[in-house]
């Protein structure tokens, strides 16, 4: 139920894709307490992007999960930016976060809802 999509203007090799995607969804799944076979980690890279007048690397996340709990979404970001920075090279300063709290209900998975 755990969905992170990555957007990013960089190009990583493709070969450091697999890994990438890997490690992310091991660490989403540890930090949300959910288990992995329900997390979906998604990468759209070299998409054309500014921000803040710049190209310079940058990444827009979106964190999806029900019950995200609102306390705990200043911890998430500061992981998830620290991943960025260690994985890609992305300066915190550079990437933005969307975080929602999906509706059990509102979430589709295997032809019904959680």
């Amino acid at each position: 139920m755990p969905y992170l999509l990555i957007k990013t203007n960089l190009t990583p090799a493709a070969d450091a894709v697999p890994a990438l995607l890997r490690n992310v969804s091991q660490q989403m799944a540890q930090a949300l307490g959910k288990p992995e076979d329900y997390v979906m980690v998604a990468l759209e890279h070299s998409c054309p992007m500014l921000f803040a007048g710049s190209d310079a690397p940058l990444a827009y996340l979106e964190l999806k999960s029900i019950g995200l709990p609102q306390a705990r979404t200043a911890e998430l970001s500061a992981l998830l930016a620290d991943l960025l920075h260690r994985e890609l090279g992305i300066s915190p300063a550079r990437i933005y976060i969307e975080f929602a709290d999906a509706a059990a209900p509102l979430w589709g998975w295997n032809g019904a809802t959680f």
